[in-house]
């Protein structure tokens, strides 16, 4: 984690004002508002493509996961722009616990994000719950991409609730990143899935939902999202360049 990044979810705004982060091709990287939406942004103004990237459930757009991929991708020339949905812009600014919006909501704060970024072309993804949503709107968005970095095949506990009736007609190209023993999805689980050829696989050796390997492994969690990052740039970049 980049030592310039927030390790809180307090409000980003006045971080920002004092902090200068690393800039890419003399472009600094900040936070901006657009439109009344915070957006944090990475890599070069003159990328070959936007991510639009968006957090998982509990966690924020600042948290260690997310600024590790999202500055990752932007040194590898990448532009990425992270956002939060409704129910954790609202825990950033009072700091109260709340449940992830219902899914009519977090599609809106999608649909409303894209036009926002206003970016082409551009990508959209995130991290579980915020993979899981681009994935629901990848087709009508325009994307040239969808990326899903831990996707939740299933609710905690009961992997006889598939969410897969919409990935199986998806012709969107997808990265799906995913540790080979997440528990909403394993690598064996996966294996028993009726996926289109449009979605290819990046496997993370004994990584959990964040990617994050046993110590008895022999891999370490820097090592599981480096790859990841490298992978996830490199079918981007392929992406852009047939866009």
């Amino acid at each position: 984690m980049s030592p310039h990044t927030p390790k809180t979810s307090g409000d980003l705004s006045l971080y920002y004002e004092k902090h200068e982060l690393t800039n890419y091709d003399n472009e600094t990287t900040k936070l901006a508002m657009v439109s009344g939406r915070d957006i944090l942004w990475d890599g070069p103004l003159a990328a070959p493509l936007t991510l639009i990237l968006a957090h998982g459930a509990g966690a924020p757009m600042d948290s260690d996961f997310m600024a590790a991929f999202a500055q990752g991708l932007g040194e590898a020339g990448l532009r990425v722009a992270r956002f939060e949905f409704p129910y954790m812009a609202a825990r950033r600014r009072d700091g109260g616990k709340r449940p992830p919006d219902r899914q009519p909501l977090l599609l809106e704060a999608w649909h409303q994000t894209i036009a926002e970024v206003g970016s082409s072309p551009f990508a959209i993804g995130g991290k579980s719950l915020g993979g899981r949503m681009a994935s629901l709107i990848a087709e009508e968005s325009g994307a040239a991409a969808l990326v899903c970095l831990g996707y939740p095949f299933h609710p905690p506990g009961k992997p006889e609730r598939l969410r897969t009736a919409h990935l199986e007609t998806l012709e969107t190209p997808t990265l799906i990143v995913q540790g080979t023993r997440d528990a909403l999805g394993s690598a064996l689980d996966v294996s028993q899935y009726h996926l289109p050829p449009s979605i290819r696989f990046h496997w993370a050796e004994d990584g959990d939902h964040s990617l994050v390997p046993r110590k008895a492994s022999g891999r370490t969690r820097e090592q599981n999202w480096t790859d990841a990052i490298e992978t996830t740039a490199e079918f981007l970049q392929g992406q852009a360049a047939k866009s």
